[in-house]
């Protein structure tokens, strides 16, 4: 009988551990930033955390650098220079440093997409190590794509190309790059390098909880020419 319950024990020891390591995610996830505050950096609003404003989103384990900034379409009472967004009214932007990073605890593994609008080139390059470190898995070269795009009315950012890429091996982390100010970035699909331009449900494989949504947005001027 002792032997039987040492086995027992060491298969319970066992199985908890397997349960305690990270794996990647089991189905895509896309993050839209609606409900992040117009000009709050994103922070862990997707970590169980709050945006700089505090607000608060869906935990996804992804936190993202102090650079990395939500900026709401004017034409939604925002101060953002966008239009035409794949979803909702808030996009992704910098004003300081070459990216907005994001990490993810867990990992993902298979692809990764994103909409982006940009008045110069930029770049995304997607890392196996936290905070843009370690190998890189994927690069995804940006350029220009808001000549002769029309607003919704308002907004020289108003053309959001969708693009993804496939890579091997598990990703911790994502560099969004360009010039500050001059790209923004929406609708990002971790898990798969099929952009989703809508608004996608909670997964339920995730077991993950949606926290309401609270606290005004903050107003800034909107700068004029093609800035965010």
């Amino acid at each position: 009988m002792k032997t039987v319950k040492y086995v027992l024990r060491a298969i319970l020891m066992l199985s908890s551990i397997t349960i305690a390591v990270p794996h990647a995610f089991a189905a895509p996830i896309v993050l839209t930033f609606e409900g992040v505050g117009d000009y709050a950096a994103v922070n862990g609003f997707y970590n169980g955390g709050t945006d700089s404003q505090g607000h608060t989103g869906a935990n996804y384990g992804v936190s993202f650098s102090p650079t990395s900034l939500a900026t709401i379409d004017s034409d939604a009472g925002g101060s953002g220079n966008i239009a035409n967004e794949p979803s909702g009214d808030t996009a992704l932007f910098f004003l300081s440093g070459s990216a907005a990073t994001m990490n993810v605890a867990a990992g993902f593994d298979t692809g990764f997409s994103f909409f982006y609008s940009s008045a110069a080139s930029g770049f995304v390059n997607v890392y196996s190590g936290m905070n843009a470190t370690g190998s890189l898995l994927a690069t995804i070269n940006l350029t220009s794509n808001i000549s002769g795009c029309v607003g919704d009315p308002n907004g020289d950012f108003c053309r959001f190309t969708a693009i993804g890429i496939a890579f091997d091996g598990i990703a911790h982390s994502v560099d969004f790059g360009g010039t500050a100010n001059q790209i923004g970035f929406d609708n990002i699909t971790i898990g798969s390098d099929v952009p989703d331009p809508t608004d996608a449900p909670e997964p339920a494989t995730l077991a993950l909880v949606l926290i309401g949504v609270a606290g005004l947005m903050a107003t800034r001027r909107r700068v004029p020419g093609t800035q965010l």
